[in-house]
């Protein structure tokens, strides 16, 4: 079996990242790997194909902009598969990240080649709040409606996702396979701590932590309004928000006006989020929309009690019996659970004893035990 992968992560070009480690260990299950990737010319790597493994390749489209993905993207692929043996005597798949652009390609070579072709949905977008968000979601939403009923298999990382996939767009759940984003939850159980959150910032009495992206799917301003009220009466608790993005600015505005500068620390990203989860006295997710959630699942392995959205694994791994739960975009909901949480200790320590049972119990296994799995998401195409 070959693979075909359109892809859009311009991290697998750069040596040690964990996007090529993961293309090096998806390649193992496989004769060959050949990865395409959306790349503006001016900005990347302008060689034909990069080697990341004995048989893993790397293309970038090198596009003169980002106009020109789709059509690069198309041609480099069936370059690629017409080039490498014939297709009577090879088994080949065609797989996509997302249902939109990359869908778009792979559906494309794999019609014009007459190959199955897979699509995969990381993000929930048949969330009310993904459509809502941009004019650009709502056409995102609109190729999947064309692209999904036209593949020969979906892979969705949460079981929400398939179920608005059967629903909305009535896929036969056998063409529907959940298989969630590896978390080595046995290994974050665990670890040991190397550093204390508490000695970082001893002027807080309990720690809140966020890890997140800060783009606007996050929802961080809902978290620091509800934050807001919890300060009026817990002067002394602390928001560390572990992470990067587009609105950081925006989002120390808030802070700013907000007179929160003495309670909220952006702390950037860290190599050691493990040691931020168990040193924690909470974690909190206030997203719009998730596909899985996994930082969810991650704070649930350390032993982190959670205030979350109603979002991604919410109603699956993570529920109400493990977490406190509030309907999305909630302001008052997340300011009385987080109060909850705080005065109540009893509380926080046996949600996160339930919720860190929770993730053991369906955790996949092995790493070797995972890629299996993946293995079979791609060999059910040619039984």
């Amino acid at each position: 079996m070959k693979i075909l992968m359109i892809s859009t992560d311009r991290k697998i070009f750069e040596d040690g990242r964990g996007a090529r480690s993961r293309m090096i260990e998806y390649g193992a299950l496989v004769r060959e790997l050949h990865i395409v990737v959306f790349v503006a010319k001016e900005i990347k790597n302008k060689n034909w194909k990069l080697e990341i493994a004995n048989n893993v390749w790397a293309y970038p489209t090198n596009s003169k902009s980002k106009w020109h993905y789709v059509g690069d993207a198309i041609r480099l692929g069936k370059q690629i598969i017409r080039g490498n043996h014939s297709l009577e005597t090879e088994r080949w798949l065609v797989t996509a990240q997302d249902p939109s652009a990359t869908g778009l390609v792979a559906w494309r070579i794999a019609q014009t080649l007459k190959l199955p072709f897979q699509l995969q949905v990381h993000t929930d977008i048949f969330s009310p709040h993904f459509v809502e968000h941009s004019v650009f979601n709502k056409l995102l939403v609109r190729i999947a409606r064309f692209l999904l009923p036209r593949a020969a298999g979906v892979r969705v990382v949460s079981e929400r996702i398939r179920r608005a996939l059967v629903a909305k767009y009535r896929l036969p759940s056998t063409k529907v396979s959940v298989l969630p984003i590896f978390v080595n939850v046995r290994e974050i159980e665990k670890a040991e701590p190397k550093v204390n959150l508490h000695v970082l910032y001893p002027q807080f009495n309990f720690i809140i932590l966020m890890a997140s992206r800060l783009e606007r799917e996050k929802n961080i301003p809902l978290a620091l309004l509800a934050f807001k009220d919890i300060i009026r009466t817990h002067p002394r608790v602390g928001l560390v928000i572990l992470g990067d993005g587009s609105e950081k600015h925006m989002l120390g505005q808030i802070v700013s006006n907000n007179g929160l500068h003495g309670n909220v620390v952006f702390a950037g990203w860290s190599d050691d989020i493990v040691s931020y989860y168990k040193t924690a006295d909470l974690f909190l997710l206030t997203s719009d929309y998730e596909g899985y959630g996994m930082t969810l699942i991650e704070a649930a392995a350390a032993g982190c009690p959670i205030v979350t959205t109603d979002v991604g694994a919410v109603g699956e791994i993570i529920t109400k019996d493990n977490a406190l739960v509030c309907p999305v975009g909630d302001k008052e909901c997340l300011a009385k659970q987080i109060r909850l949480a705080i005065e109540n200790k009893g509380m926080r320590e046996r949600l996160a004893r339930n919720a860190r049972e929770a993730v053991l119990r369906v955790a996949p296994g092995t790493k070797e035990q995972y890629l299996e799995q993946y293995k079979k998401c791609w060999e059910q195409y040619f039984s």
